[in-house]
């Protein structure tokens, strides 16, 4: 063998150990459906991340489309993850909280798609909020009468779409539809625990309004007879109008709030300055929508009844 046959060959060989090395790297970081021996989940956002780990366990993978740290209300999809979503066996998402995921889940995925949705129709974006006659709603979503996505902040809400995920793994692998049940109704006993917990933690307080920087906690303060007061609505990067913070100082000095909750993943400035020009302090309350930096859903949702209990003087 010639000196350009050698090479021919060591060029040939060297390409296929590149192509080899490339499917390699796709297989552990790759598209949905490269583990044969796992079910391929696309979750939408954390907290459906959160149970269909804890419902599949060691049978599922898990990809969320959303990137730690940031806001899942305006996800844009890149092409990589159109093609997660047209290749996973379930896809676990809410319809109407991010467009692009509704999309293309219409487009690519809909037999394969868990809409949560189903399972737990939403509140309207405006029930249960604190407005006083002649003051503006805290954003147009609630004025048009929109619909509030953040179910999973109601521990017994959160429960009952985990039961049914179980049932949708179940149908995608019924080999192991068993051990899904199971898992689920594990996950349902801590999120009942969690819902006793803020029940019996919340029941006593010298007050029973939280000003938040945006309308997410609707959900919580519905099951734990809390009032909302929210700066802005249900999109938290809106600004809110200068009448929108007069009327909110009002509220928080009418109910002396001694705290102005503000979230992770959004600007603590527009809280800062009702704090400051009611006298009270800030602190974060999670809307959960990305994940913890420590722990998990009950981790965070601890710590929230945690800080809910000292700002509202709870005994």
């Amino acid at each position: 063998m010639n000196k350009r046959s050698t090479s021919r060959v060591l060029a040939a060989a060297t390409a296929t150990l590149l192509t080899l090395g490339g499917a390699a790297a796709c297989s552990t970081d790759g598209p949905a459906g490269a583990d044969p021996q796992r079910v391929d989940v696309v979750a939408a956002f954390y907290p459906l991340q959160f149970i269909a780990e804890r419902v599949g366990g060691d049978a599922v993978r898990v990809t969320n489309l959303v990137k730690p740290g940031a806001e899942p209300h305006d996800l844009e999809l890149n092409p990589g993850q159109v093609g997660q979503i047209s290749e996973a066996e379930l896809i676990v998402y809410l319809k109407g909280f991010q467009p692009a995921v509704d999309e293309a889940v219409d487009q690519n995925a809909g037999d394969r798609a868990f809409d949560v949705t189903t399972v737990q129709p939403l509140r309207d974006a405006a029930a249960g909020g604190h407005e006083h006659e002649g003051e503006e709603a805290a954003d147009d979503h609630e004025e048009s009468g929109g619909k509030d996505p953040h179910l999973w902040l109601d521990p017994t809400r959160l429960a009952t779409v985990a039961d049914r995920l179980a049932e949708q793994l179940g149908k995608a692998d019924p080999d192991r539809a068993a051990d899904y049940t199971a898992r689920a109704k594990t996950l349902h006993a801590d999120l009942e625990k969690l819902d006793a917990d803020y029940t019996a933690g919340l029941r006593t307080c010298e007050r029973r309004e939280i000003v938040t920087s945006h309308t997410a906690f609707g959900y919580l303060a519905e099951r734990y007879e809390l009032e909302q007061v929210g700066i802005t609505g249900l999109a938290p990067e809106t600004e809110p109008s200068p009448q929108r913070l007069a009327a909110v100082a009002r509220e928080a000095r009418e109910h002396k709030a001694t705290t102005i909750f503000f979230e992770t993943l959004v600007s603590p400035k527009v809280a800062e300055t009702i704090a400051a020009e009611v006298g009270a302090k800030t602190a974060v309350l999670d809307p959960i929508e990305g994940g913890p930096a420590d722990g998990d859903y009950l981790t965070a949702m601890r710590a929230n009844l945690q800080t809910l209990r000292t700002a509202l003087d709870c005994s």
